[in-house]
């Protein structure tokens, strides 16, 4: 009796409430119809003009950035950090704008005023090489959208794996937009039998690596701190010796330009000879992740809780 009043409970805090959801969905459609009638240049301005007000606003997340970005960078002074933190949250909101208008923009014969390469040709190399699976890593970083759309509209096809917004009709809306020119989204719950499928096949899978993996993870340094990692982009990677490439793209100063670029790419012969090649993998796509936020820290999500979980017998970080 107990447990079937929990599992009632349970269900009622997991329904939705349909007419909330189509009025929030009905919001983003005509916020989509508004910017693309205000063009992006405007569209961008007003992004972080929103960026701006969140910061002002909500307090729990600007002193979460604030205290992620003052563990990161111990010698940077007070008003540095929060300087960082104020751009990070309005390039958190520019990422939606550029969202929106990246089918607009981003096409075969357009890509290449709006996108630039660098560091790029071994890992076109390898996209173009016959029966070759390949892992990609990238972060919360950036536009990260713009990469795997971009490799799309360039004819090498990525499956990313994600997690369903729990919207479903912004989901439909936001992941229609993302299979537009042939990405693949894989669901985050129960991907493992799609990705090995996939990687049988030679196809390229890409992860966004860098939120927290949970008790369960590997801890491994990050911006001079343990951080919980999931260990299945090695675990992979190791089970079908494939390369692991590490990329990014960062905005430019220009409006809606950005530059794409390979950080790192790991080869199955550098963990070879590793005693544990797990970790070995696991820790350089990471240090790959920091290296490349440390080029412009701004463009990083400083909002999300990457070091939420501790290691065994330390304390929990106090913003947390």
């Amino acid at each position: 009796m107990a447990g079937s009043v929990l599992t009632i409970r349970l269900n009622l805090a997991k329904r939705r409430n349909d007419f909330l959801d189509r009025l929030v969905y009905l919001g983003l459609r005509v916020l989509s119809m508004a910017v693309h009638s205000w063009g992006v240049g405007a569209s961008l301005e007003l992004a972080k003009a929103l960026g701006t007000c969140i910061y002002v606003i909500d307090k729990k997340h600007r002193d979460r950035a604030t205290a992620n970005l003052r563990r990161s960078f111990p010698d940077l002074n007070e008003k540095q950090l929060r300087r960082m933190a104020h751009e990070s949250m309005q390039h958190m909101c520019m990422l939606g704008v550029e969202f929106l208008f990246t089918p607009r923009l981003v096409r075969i014969d357009t890509w290449s005023r709006y996108v630039s390469v660098a560091n790029f040709a071994e890992t076109m190399r390898l996209m173009l090489k016959k029966n070759q699976s390949l892992i990609m890593v990238t972060a919360h970083y950036g536009s990260w959208e713009i990469l795997g759309y971009t490799m799309a509209t360039l004819g090498f096809p990525t499956s990313s794996v994600a997690r369903p917004l729990d919207n479903p009709y912004i989901n439909e809306f936001v992941f229609g937009l993302r299979k537009r020119n042939g990405q693949m989204l894989i669901d985050k719950k129960g991907a493992t039998g799609e990705v090995t499928d996939l990687l049988d096949r030679h196809g390229i899978v890409s992860f966004i690596a860098d939120q927290n993996a949970g008790s369960k993870g590997m801890f491994v340094d990050f911006f001079g701190r343990k951080a919980s990692t999931y260990k299945s982009i090695a675990l992979l990677a190791m089970h079908y010796e494939v390369p692991v490439i590490i990329g990014y793209v960062r905005r430019r100063k220009e409006p809606f330009r950005f530059q794409c670029a390979a950080q790192d790419i790991i080869y199955p012969a550098d963990w070879k000879e590793e005693r544990d090649p797990l970790r070995y993998i696991t820790q350089r796509y990471t240090k790959a992740i920091e290296d490349m936020v440390r080029e412009d820290p701004a463009q990083y999500l400083w909002v999300h809780r990457r070091w939420k979980s501790r290691p065994k017998g330390e304390e929990p970080e106090a913003y947390d």
